[in-house]
């Protein structure tokens, strides 16, 4: 077994080679901040050309998770669906199989809190640790390095990894292993029923007769205000629905959300509505697009287009 005892001596570039799985919309950003940060990269994606920018910027690119593990100390993975969490890092090429003792897993996907738990157990079994570390604040939140990480598993891991997590943004101990990805999943309620009332009222404004811009404007800065409003705002009116956070993640975050409210005997109406509202933008094949394209499901809804 792994103790904590194990995990003291805070890491830097000069001491810990990272491995990251995953090089998505999020994952790119987050790998070019540690590799600006002096660190030691080796990345793995399904596809390669993904990964072309980090490889030019020194990054190597190893061939399965496998690989990136045995030349790892510690492995990030940031990926689509808990199936491929359980694949990258504990299935037969997972890379739980080639981390040496004493490693550790931090898992960034948004995934199953009893997922988290198990590799966590199954890394214990090995003598490594694992860390859940889902992260909000979309593309913007990866570019410019201010995403909310929350992370769960033994605390006194996450501090010693904590240089790396400020590279990427501010870490908060939610609990132990499973209770980041809790912490995360409430995040996802919230900002559901959040992108609700903001499509709603811009829909509600356009009826009116007002200018929806000003009206944003006018709202931003009182009790209306809102994360959502900042970052997709404007986008809605500028119909960019470039995914910052694709539309077939947030249904697959929200019915994560309603399993486990199933579990814990929880009614959540507001997540319900908000993840049928998404599962149509998936009906109208919208899936790859942003969470901001929700206002197209209320336009729908009421025969309206806010397209100037």
């Amino acid at each position: 077994m792994a103790t904590a005892a194990a995990a003291t001596d805070l890491i830097n570039p000069s001491n810990t080679r990272i491995g990251w799985i995953g090089t998505g919309v999020m994952g790119r950003s987050m790998c070019s901040h540690l590799i600006k940060a002096g660190y030691s990269l080796t990345i793995f994606t399904r596809t390669q050309s993904k990964a072309q920018p980090l490889i030019d910027m020194g990054a190597q690119f190893a061939s399965s998770p496998l690989s990136v593990a045995s030349s790892s100390d510690i492995v990030f993975s940031i990926v689509g669906y808990p199936s491929d969490v359980r694949s990258v890092l504990i299935g037969s090429s997972g890379a739980l199989n080639s981390l040496r003792p004493g490693g550790i897993l931090v898992d960034m996907t948004t995934s199953d809190p009893s997922l988290a738990v198990e590799i966590a157990s199954a890394a214990a079994a090995k003598g490594c640790f694992a860390v859940d570390a889902p992260v909000s604040g979309g593309d913007r939140g990866a570019k410019n390095g201010t995403l909310a990480i929350f992370a769960g598993g033994d605390e006194t891991v996450i501090r010693k990894i904590q240089p790396v997590f400020d590279c990427l943004g501010k870490v908060n101990f939610m609990g132990g292993a499973g209770k980041g990805q809790f912490a995360k999943l409430a995040n996802q309620i919230t900002i559901a029923s959040t992108m609700v009332g903001l499509v709603e009222g811009m829909v509600y404004a356009h009826k009116a007769g007002l200018d929806v811009g000003l009206y944003l404007n006018a709202i931003s800065t009182g009790a209306a205000g809102s994360k959502s409003l900042d970052l997709y705002g404007s986008r809605i009116l500028d119909r960019d629905f470039e995914a910052g956070f694709f539309v077939n993640h947030f249904v697959k975050d929200l019915g994560i959300c309603i399993m486990e409210c199933q579990n814990m005997g929880l009614a959540l109406p507001g997540l319900a509505l908000a993840h049928q509202l998404y599962i149509s933008l998936q009906a109208h094949g919208e899936g790859d697009l942003g969470t901001q394209a929700l206002i197209l499901a209320l336009e729908r809804l009421n025969n309206v287009s806010l397209e100037k």
